[in-house]
């Protein structure tokens, strides 16, 4: 159900963007990953050092990422070592709150290191991400939502120029429907990155690669695909950082209704020939 409510006044018009579906959704998915990235931070502690390849250990030289802690000058310092380059982070990573931890107490679930709640923890909300994406999947192309709002036209990628700079700008438009950017954003978050969050979350499962083996070939085998995990992750924080920017700039009130009422008002007001509301 799509409408338009009328209001006097050159405030504009209320029109009704998002359905019940892709709100229900979007805050699911919010909790999903809220928990999926503390629970998975505290299974990243039990080992905090991503490789390439299928095998990790001492006969193999394939580390990209490790963090940890460090005797220097008589006291313990943490550190991160990215691609043979490290870096001091004592008081954030590798070494924080007097103890040796990769990411802090208060970035972790559970804050102390408890690896087996962590990964329970973790497979649920994982499968109530995988749920909800798959019921918003079927909903959006039945509605149309999909097509209309997430894939890009050929007509939005050539205003990708013009509303790449108006952004830069910090000016925004207040349409009745979703920006190039937007789409290509959304796009990106749930057709590359959380399906690639679940696939190299699968192909680390035991229990599905009995089932489906060439998972791990394909992504490059079993080490390759945690570090992809962690990747795919760290560039969802990402995208929510410049989402949350993005509210706040182009005006948080509005927005937030959006996104809990379903009413996003437009920057214009749009009668038909009858002065009634179309």
């Amino acid at each position: 159900m799509n409408g338009i409510r009328h209001e006097q006044g050159n405030a504009g018009e209320l029109v009704y963007r998002q359905t019940l579906a892709t709100r229900l959704t979007h805050w699911i998915w919010a909790v999903s990953l809220f928990f999926l990235l503390l629970s998975g931070l505290q299974i990243f502690n039990a080992h905090p050092v991503l490789y390439v390849g299928d095998q990790s250990g001492f006969a193999f030289n394939n580390t990209v990422l490790e963090i940890g802690a460090q005797e220097n000058g008589g006291k313990q310092t943490g550190f991160v070592e990215l691609f043979g380059k490290r870096f001091e982070t004592t008081g954030v990573l590798g070494y924080s709150g007097g103890s040796e931890r990769a990411f802090p107490r208060w970035a972790t679930l559970p804050s102390r290191q408890d690896l087996a709640t962590g990964r329970v923890i973790h497979l649920f909300f994982a499968w109530v991400l995988v749920a909800a994406l798959l019921a918003w999947l079927a909903g959006a192309a039945i509605s149309g939502h999909l097509k209309r709002d997430i894939l890009p036209t050929l007509a939005d990628l050539r205003a990708l120029p013009n509303d790449l700079k108006a952004h830069l700008r910090l000016s925004f438009q207040h349409g009745k429907n979703y920006n190039v950017l937007q789409k290509l954003a959304y796009f990106s978050v749930l057709f590359v990155a959380l399906p690639m969050m679940i696939a190299t979350g699968l192909a680390m499962s035991p229990g599905f690669n009995a089932v489906a083996p060439f998972m791990v070939d394909l992504l490059g085998g079993r080490q390759t695909a945690r570090t992809l995990h962690f990747v795919f992750m760290a560039a969802l924080v990402g995208f929510f950082v410049v989402h949350i920017a993005m509210i706040l700039a182009a005006g948080p009130l509005n927005e937030l209704r959006s996104i809990i009422t379903g009413w996003y008002r437009t920057d214009t007001m749009t009668l038909d020939p009858k002065n009634e509301v179309k």
